[in-house]
């Protein structure tokens, strides 16, 4: 945020009031601050677009803009008024592009799932997936039975077969099982539809084929070709690395090169996460600063041990050029993550400060950053990665001019000095950035690593020294097909980050597992931490008071009760020790397992799947939760006791004409309209009945673009048209079939016995997809 210079307006200085002269005192006292609250401001109004439960008209969302430039120029320049509208404004442009970026990249999305649909398109990314298999990005697809108008611009398809060879550019065909990208597993989680808008993906699914390949696409538009270009070297970068270095070594070495983790198990991932070393995974800051920093450092002794350029030319700024040009590169084949672009930015705006003979190392540089990078990419505010990385480097900086400004530097420190100065960085750095992260890894990860300081001071080291240095002498020597005296030693470097990652995520107590939190406890830690940090007189003092409020606030968040995913097959309640306890239920370990992410649960779903807390027969399961009777029927033969007796009904069909339940009837229709439920169950003294709370994913994803309500699949080929609106409800079954049914005769559970509309419904599972498409949960 900025305002012309000169004192804040005199009246207010002058005014009476002590305590608005003092305000208005610190507050000139920190005008030089005021851009760094620009991307701040400006990050509020696209918070505010997004917060949204409807979606706006496009000239309503820039309303707010129009009110803010018109009181800015009625405005007296120079005064706090002023300062503030300014902000008010950037907050009405923030709102305004979120929208027209919502607008540029509108697409079509896919309503129904589709089995076995015949797909033409052209491939634009390839990701190798572990086990096996990989995953193909297909652009401008055509799909049978599909209108044009009605297909999506870009589809993602998991193929289980290792024997693909499409490479970027190919046309390929292939059938494939699509869907509309999953809901969220639960009321306020993780929205992968969200996401996917802003990438034009409006189908996820899996092949179980490779896909044949018809034809190389040649020739487009300069910008397709340079992607071509660009991915076509990204794959022979995988596959010299793999030749030198195969298994998981090649492929945490591909990670830190162009960015594809696809190739990491599971178990290296967690391991990585679990002792806090995920970042290094992630090419962030730390490899942009230490692979651009080594051009900078190399190219200028180069150049200053030769003394007919160190006196006749700038080596400092041509060096800084070059280290510009390779951090360009280097996130050229990276993929272009958000950290990844803040960091080429950060890089870029350092070394740009380098050849205007201005400070580097600066907060106006990471605001600016920021600032044009959500003026660009207005949804990465909502991004787990995008929020760490600035977090972190926000903390870093801000420490280091407070550090920098009360200690001053030592030009020549001992030796041992240094070395003692160059661990005591580490543990400082990494005490910092996880404070500074600490909140949005609970937000959004619900997680917490107590050993990250041990296996930073273990692991930076080598990657500063060993790893990341080896990966630039790799890129320099591959184009003479000498990439293997560099991949050597980084493979050796690599082994031993892998075996601190191991070591330290298996000691005891290593993962702290964190509740969901509230967000009002979330924004009062993320402002505090802002004030804290943007101000640099005593006023930000008062951030550190905001920050502990939110933290005082982080337990009182609410937990559900009982849990419904749209798989109805799923349904957990919250038994006597408060832990979830959840019925078995096939293909909802994804589910699940969110459950217990957002729960702060550490079991695992197959722990959690016991079903301890629920009673269970033939036709039908029942557990009480605070004195509430919860019911689920697996059979029409358990509707007619559950619709007398159950205070919560959960139904596989739809709820039958008869069935008089007082209490809360949650059908197939219901999941399928509503996605899945919460529900928060209280005693009221007055009455009997529990009071029963609902929350559902469609309630808190509003009527967006992203979260259009599904249609229902037919029963017969891919896309041959749509079933009637309604169906018919069955009836409650009679004494004599109810009978038969706790017998457990085997006729009463057969598909193919099973009233056509029953079998109607149950082919047109509306949840059958969610959960199959990898990286539905923000990395």
């Amino acid at each position: 945020m900025s305002v012309n210079a000169g004192d804040l307006d005199a009246a207010l200085i002058a005014a009476p009031s002590h305590g608005t002269r003092s305000l208005a005192l610190a507050l000139e006292s920190e005008r030089e601050q005021f851009f760094l609250w620009s991307p701040v401001c400006f990050g509020v109004g696209i918070a505010a677009y997004f917060a949204l439960p409807v979606e706006p008209q496009l000239i309503v969302a820039f309303v707010p803009l129009a009110l803010a430039i018109i009181l800015r120029l009625a405005s007296t320049r120079g005064s706090l008024p002023s300062a503030i509208l300014t902000g008010l404004l950037l907050a009405g442009l923030g709102f305004a592009v979120a929208k027209l970026r919502v607008e540029t990249v509108r697409a079509p999305v896919l309503t129904k799932a589709l089995r076995n649909a015949e797909i033409t398109g052209t491939v634009t990314l390839v990701e190798v997936k572990y086990p096996r298999g990989q995953r193909l990005t297909i652009a401008s697809p055509s799909i049978a039975g599909l209108a044009p108008e009605a297909t999506p611009a870009v589809v993602r398809v998991r193929t289980m077969s290792s024997q693909s060879k499409a490479k970027p550019g190919d046309r390929v065909r292939l059938k494939a099982n699509l869907s509309p990208p999953a809901k969220p597993a639960l009321p306020g989680g993780f929205d992968y539809a969200r996401t996917a808008w802003f990438d034009q993906v409006g189908a996820v699914g899996y092949a179980f084929a490779p896909p044949a390949i018809e034809a190389h696409a040649d020739g487009g538009t300069l910008t397709a070709q340079y992607r071509r270009g660009i991915e076509t070297l990204r794959q022979l970068i995988a596959t010299r690395i793999r030749a030198v270095l195969p298994g998981e070594t090649g492929e945490i070495a591909l990670a830190l090169i162009t960015g594809e983790r696809g190739g990491i198990s599971a178990e290296t991932n967690n391991a990585f996460k679990n002792s806090g070393l995920f970042h290094i995974l992630s090419i962030s800051g730390l490899h942009m600063v230490i692979m651009a920093g080594a051009l900078f450092y190399s190219v200028r002794l180069l150049l200053a041990a030769v003394p007919f350029f160190a006196l006749r030319l700038p080596i400092k700024k041509i060096a800084a050029a070059i280290g510009i040009l390779g951090a360009l590169g280097y996130l050229a084949i990276s993929g272009g993550a958000f950290a990844t672009v803040r960091s080429a930015l950060m890089i870029v705006i350092i070394f740009g400060a380098v050849l205007i003979d201005r400070p580097a190392l600066a907060l106006r540089n990471v605001a600016l950053a920021a600032f044009l990078i959500l003026a660009v990419f207005p949804e990465s505010l909502l991004d787990a990665g995008f929020q760490m990385s600035f977090a972190a480097v926000t903390a870093l900086v801000a420490a280091h001019e407070l550090l920098t400004r009360f200690l001053g530097t030592n030009s020549r420190p001992h030796p041992v000095a240094r070395v003692v100065k160059f661990f005591g960085e580490i543990i400082a750095s990494t005490l910092i950035a996880s404070v500074a992260v600490a909140p949005f890894a609970a937000y959004n990860f619900h997680q917490s690593q107590q050993y990250a300081v041990l296996a930073n001071m273990i692991a930076i080291p080598i990657c500063n020294i060993i790893v990341m240095p080896a990966a630039l002498g790799a890129m320099i020597l591959m184009p003479f097909g000498l990439e293997w005296i560099a991949l050597k030693p980084m493979a050796w470097g690599i082994d031993g980050m892998a075996w601190c990652a191991n070591t330290v995520g298996a000691l005891p107590g290593a993962v702290g597992h964190l509740p969901e939190i509230p967000t009002i406890a979330f924004a009062l830690m993320l402002i505090g931490g802002l004030w804290l940090t943007l101000w640099r007189t005593r006023i930000r003092l008062v951030g550190a008071s905001l920050a502990l409020l939110g933290l005082v606030a982080t337990p009182w968040m609410p937990r559900p009760d009982v849990l419904v995913a749209q798989k109805g097959t799923l349904v957990a309640v919250r038994d006597a020790s408060g832990k979830l306890s959840s019925l078995p239920a096939h293909g909802a370990k994804y589910d699940l397992e969110r459950w217990l992410e957002y729960d702060g649960d550490g079991r695992s779903a197959r722990d959690a799947q016991a079903g301890g807390a629920f009673s269970c027969d033939a036709v039908g399961c029942i557990a009480h939760v605070k004195g509430a009777t919860v019911a689920v029927a697996r059979h029409p033969a358990a509707v007619a006791d559950d619709c007398l007796n159950a205070d919560i009904l959960i139904l596989d069909d739809p709820k039958p004409a008869d069935c008089a339940v007082p209490g809360t009837v949650i059908d197939v229709f219901d999941r399928w309209r509503n996605g899945a439920y919460a529900l928060y169950l209280a005693r009221d003294e007055a009455s009997p009945e529990p009071r029963v709370r609902l929350e559902t994913v469609a309630a808190h994803r509003g009527e967006r673009p992203w979260s259009v309500l599904p249609q229902r699949r037919s029963s017969n080929a891919a896309g041959a048209g749509d079933p009637p609106a309604t169906l018919p409800k069955p009836r409650i079954l009679d004494a004599a079939e109810i009978v038969a049914a706790k017998r457990g005769d085997p006729s009463m559970f057969s598909a193919d016995n099973a009233p056509p509309e029953t079998r109607a419904l149950h082919d047109d599972d509306p949840g059958e997809f969610a959960g199959m498409d990898d990286g539905q949960e923000p990395q």
